[in-house]
């Protein structure tokens, strides 16, 4: 059995059990269960861990703006450790750089840094920048470490941009704004294993682009943009997730709307992407989705339809399955596996 913890936004609609819960999910079968949850979370949308597995941090994507860290050392029993402020509003991704918790703040368009505590605790923030928007507010929905671990990225919807930054002594500095297409919002990006390439997902055009990454000089270059829909047209469609296969030879994309997961194959060690197939989500609204452990199932938060769905994955063509069961989440944002 894997852990699984859950998260759902509790303040989009009536509440319905807690914001954040607890679960397993059996490899064989691809079962998800619900075992507990923490009452009195409200909207934890992003999750992410300490090295040591220990510590659970979690966004509470409120205005203002806050993070939770849970202390997960007995996976189905997590306690509240602390809460610290943002100093932004809507923090949506959160991800850990050193001594460093980072946090992407939607409604503000900023980055925050904030220190950590020797027991795991969330510290104060250190610092804060702030994105300008092109035509549009600012709208900051991503913050990860580049592979080499020495660069910060951060994907704004809002700038159609991507932001590489130094981080010294808590400290950000701009090293590099790619912008991109006026309307594409690029809202996440995930990088290929290699650590020379990034394909980066367009909330508002349906678009992938492919962009090279130099990571001696911090700097990205872009390069193929292909659709997440191959044919289709539907009425709307908003992309949410990206993730590729840990063996770097797949890509995922989650497509709201048109309400699937597309599949690319890719090629060129990382240049190119193909457009396979894409498959239903097993639901409505596909926020988020990950892959399980074993890489043989693929998790899907259906918000709207308040499911998590697991569609079988076949890792050596990389394709998916229609949906093999699902359990209800009431406005689902986000599962995780510990």
């Amino acid at each position: 059995m894997s852990t699984v913890y859950i998260g759902s936004f509790t303040s989009w609609g009536p509440p319905v059990g807690p914001g954040f819960q607890a679960g397993t999910v059996d490899s064989a079968s691809g079962k998800l269960t619900i075992t507990g949850g923490v009452p009195g979370i409200v909207d934890p949308s992003w999750f992410t861990y300490s090295r040591d597995g220990r510590i659970l941090y979690s966004t509470i994507e409120s205005d203002p703006g806050k993070v939770t860290a849970f202390n997960v050392t007995d996976p189905q029993k997590p306690r509240v450790l602390n809460s610290a402020p943002v100093k932004g509003a809507a923090p949506t991704h959160i991800s850990l750089h050193g001594r460093y918790l980072l946090a992407a703040n939607y409604s503000s368009g900023s980055v925050s840094v904030l220190s950590l505590q020797g027991d795991g605790r969330v510290g104060p923030v250190v610092d804060v920048a702030q994105h300008v928007g092109n035509g549009r507010d600012p709208h900051a929905h991503q913050v990860v470490t580049d592979p080499s671990g020495k660069w910060i990225v951060a994907v704004d919807l809002g700038a159609d941009s991507v932001y590489v930054y130094s981080l010294d002594s808590g400290k950000l500095k701009q090293n590099q704004q790619l912008k991109l297409p006026d309307g594409l919002g690029p809202r996440h990006l995930a990088f290929h294993p290699n650590g020379r390439y990034a394909y980066i997902l367009g909330e508002l055009r349906s678009e992938v682009t492919v962009a090279a990454w130099d990571p001696a000089a911090g700097r990205f270059t872009a390069g193929q943009v292909i659709s997440t829909l191959g044919d289709a047209n539907p009425p709307e469609n908003f992309p949410a997730e990206i993730q590729i296969s840990p063996d770097g030879r797949f890509v995922y994309a989650s497509n709201r709307g048109h309400e699937s997961i597309a599949t690319f194959a890719v090629g060129e060690q990382g240049k190119r992407l193909s457009f396979m197939s894409t498959t239903p989500s097993g639901g409505s609204w596909p926020r988020h989705f990950t892959l399980g452990p074993t890489g043989r199932w693929v998790y899907v938060s259906n918000q709207r339809a308040g499911t998590i769905n697991w569609l079988p994955r076949d890792p050596a063509t990389g394709k998916l399955g229609t949906s093999a069961g699902s359990v209800a989440v009431n406005n689902v944002g986000i599962v995780s596996f510990k």
